[in-house]
C-alpha cells in the first residue's frame, strides 16, 4: 500500500462521496446469485453469511454490532490489490470483497463500514482513517468509532483483531479521516475540514458505476474462492 500521499487523499475523497450519494438497498436474491454466478458457491456462502449479520437483533448494543462485524471481515485474507486485481490501487466494493474473500486494508474498513451502516450504526459515529502503521512503515486503514463526538474512538483494524481505544493504538499515527459526507485532516484533537469534488476522478466513477450497477470485477489472482 506504498503510494503517494496525494493519491490516497484523492481516494478518500472520492469514496466519501460515492457512499454519500450511491447507498442503494440491498437486494439479496440478486446479490446471492451474482455472488454464485461470478465466484462460486463458497462465494454465495459467505454471501448469506453476510445477510445474515446483518439482521439486526434488538438486545444487540452499537458495541456489539462493531464486534461481529470486525470478527467477520478479518476472517479475509490479505493480498495486495496489484497481486489480486493487477493495479495499484482498486477499491473493491463490500460485494467485490465478500467474493474474492480477500483484499486489502483498504477493503476491509469500507467493509466494515458499509455493513455497519446497514446495521443502523449512524454515520456521524463513524470514520475511515488512514494513518501511518509505525511498524510496518506504511499507509494503512481502519475504521474508527466514535461514541460521541468528543469521545476516543475505538478502532477496527485488521492488523489487530481486537478492538481497542486509539489511546491504546500507539502503533498508528492518523493522517486523515472521513464518512460519507465529510473528509478530516487528523491533528490530535482538532479537525480541519477538507472540501471538494471528485465527479472527475476515475475512481469515483468507476466504484460508483460498480455499485449502483451491481458489476462485478473478476480477480487477476487466481484463489480458491
Amino acid at each position: 500500500m506504498k503510494r503517494p500521499i496525494q493519491i490516497l487523499l484523492i481516494s478518500l475523497l472520492s469514496v466519501s462521496l460515492i457512499f454519500a450519494q450511491s447507498t442503494l438497498p440491498l437486494n439479496k436474491e440478486r446479490i446471492i446469485t451474482s455472488l454464485d454466478k461470478s465466484y462460486g458457491k463458497r462465494a454465495a456462502k459467505r454471501g448469506e453469511a453476510w445477510f445474515k449479520l446483518m439482521q439486526p437483533k434488538a438486545e444487540n448494543t452499537e458495541r456489539d454490532s462493531l464486534e461481529s462485524v470486525n470478527q467477520f471481515f478479518n476472517m479475509f485474507r490479505f493480498i495486495d490489490d496489484i497481486k489480486l486485481w493487477g493495479v495499484n490501487n482498486y477499491w473493491a466494493t463490500p460485494i467485490e470483497f465478500i467474493g474474492v474473500n480477500g483484499g486489502d486494508c483498504e477493503d476491509y474498513s469500507i467493509a466494515k463500514y458499509f455493513t455497519l451502516l446497514e446495521l443502523g450504526i449512524p454515520d456521524e459515529k463513524m470514520r475511515i482513517t488512514m494513518v501511518k502503521a509505525v511498524t510496518l512503515n506504511q499507509y494503512h486503514m481502519v475504521l474508527a468509532y466514535y461514541d460521541t463526538p468528543s469521545a476516543i474512538p475505538l478502532i477496527l483494524d485488521n492488523l489487530d483483531g481486537q478492538i481497542k481505544p486509539a489511546s491504546q493504538r500507539n502503533d498508528l499515527i492518523p493522517v486523515y479521516s472521513f464518512n460519507a459526507s465529510q473528509l478530516w485532516l487528523n491533528k490530535e484533537k482538532g479537525r480541519g475540514i477538507l472540501s471538494g469534488k471528485s465527479s472527475r476522478l476515475k475512481l469515483w466513477r468507476d466504484l460508483r458505476q460498480r455499485i449502483t450497477t451491481s458489476k462485478l470485477k473478476q480477480p487477476k489472482f487466481k484463489m480458491e474462492f
